[in-house]
């Protein structure tokens, strides 16, 4: 777990919810963080963030205030290990010139151990208990911090973004799939064996679509980019006169429509499109009631490429998690807002968490 940030965090989004804010519970400029040791916050060097994905890596040099100072972006070198590596010494070196970085952080899918030394496993790329920051240190020859890409999304959001003042938030991102991250009490919680978060497995179907997990029903197979692409593609098949926008969009070819059209198409006007996209919202608010049910956040921060649609998806996600929330009528209820800085996100948090992560004292 990393550890949280003092008082009021300035950032590029200042608009925190002043009925959210709590009062520090911590010394300002010192917080209890992981290995034994205190964070000593207060230095404002720079750190460059990388954000590893399965067809780019994106890498910027932020400040201690979440600006991008500077970006450059690569494509992903395939699944070869050694190849990732080398394009991250490239991008730091490329981005290095002309500043004083502090430290870098890397930001991938997959699940790492709670040391934040090991890539136990990546969907995307072939690593495979990849002790990557020893590697990466010895060819960077700087401190550098490895976080699942939810995480360092979450945490950015939580610092600069629209999570700002929540002291329990959870953050999901829709995308291909849908990830999750908390921070609760100002730490990025990651469980006892360091891959909580994997909220898109959490089964709301029993027998339903099969996932790619080998489970069935998973929440993800109903509420991401995946899902809304897969029921738009049955629509148009199915010869509905519904869907003909549909299928004018992608020239008679069914199996070319994607989540990202339905969702240009929607926010265009399309009928179809919308009923599809309030289908996806309607299930993403009954999959954060149960989240509500299991871990009681203050707020859901929504972010991924779905949400591009806007109060197209949330607003249905809102009524059905209204509805399908334990206790209804008798207990507060989390606010569901959608995230407010984008892709950037992921590099945003990585870069941050290394600059704190930084400044542990054993």
């Amino acid at each position: 777990m990393y550890g949280p940030l003092p008082g009021d965090q300035a950032g590029p989004l200042k608009r925190p919810a002043p009925w959210r804010r709590r009062p520090a519970t911590h010394r300002a400029g010192q917080l209890h963080g992981g290995a034994g040791g205190h964070l000593r916050l207060g230095r404002k060097g720079l750190a460059i963030g990388i954000d590893i994905g399965g067809t780019k890596v994106a890498a910027g040099v932020v400040d201690a205030e979440g600006r991008i100072l500077n970006e450059a972006r690569r494509s992903t070198p395939g699944t070869d290990p050694r190849a990732v590596e080398q394009v991250i010494v490239e991008l730091v070196e490329e981005l290095g010139r002309g500043h004083r970085i502090c430290s870098v952080g890397i930001g991938a899918a997959g699940w790492m151990d709670l040391a934040g030394g090991t890539v136990l496993f990546s969907p995307h790329l072939a690593w495979r208990n990849e002790p990557l920051r020893e590697n990466l240190q010895r060819l960077l020859r700087r401190p550098v911090l490895l976080t699942n890409d939810a995480d360092a999304a979450a945490w950015a959001e939580w610092r600069f973004g629209a999570g700002q003042g929540e002291d329990r938030l959870v953050c999901i991102t829709l995308g291909t799939g849908i990830g999750g991250a908390m921070v609760m009490d100002g730490r990025v919680e990651r469980g006892r064996f360091g891959v909580a978060g994997e909220f898109g497995h959490q089964i709301i179907m029993p027998g339903g679509h099969r996932c790619e997990c080998g489970n069935r029903g998973c929440w993800e197979q109903y509420a991401s980019g995946n899902a809304l692409g897969r029921e738009a593609r049955l629509l148009a098949r199915s010869n509905s006169p519904m869907a003909q926008d549909l299928l004018a969009a992608v020239g008679g070819r069914p199996e070319l429509i994607t989540g990202a059209i339905v969702t240009e198409l929607a926010l265009a006007g399309d009928p179809a499109s919308r009923e599809l996209i309030e289908e996806v919202g309607e299930w993403l608010g009954l999959g954060l009631a149960n989240l509500a049910a299991a871990l009681d956040p203050g707020l859901f921060v929504i972010g991924g490429g779905l949400c591009s649609a806007g109060d197209l998806l949330v607003e249905p996600a809102r009524k059905a998690f209204a509805r399908n929330l334990t206790g209804r009528g008798f207990r507060p209820a989390a606010g569901i807002e959608l995230a407010a800085l984008g892709p950037n996100a992921g590099l945003i948090g990585a870069a941050d968490l290394s600059r704190v992560s930084s400044r542990v004292r054993r």
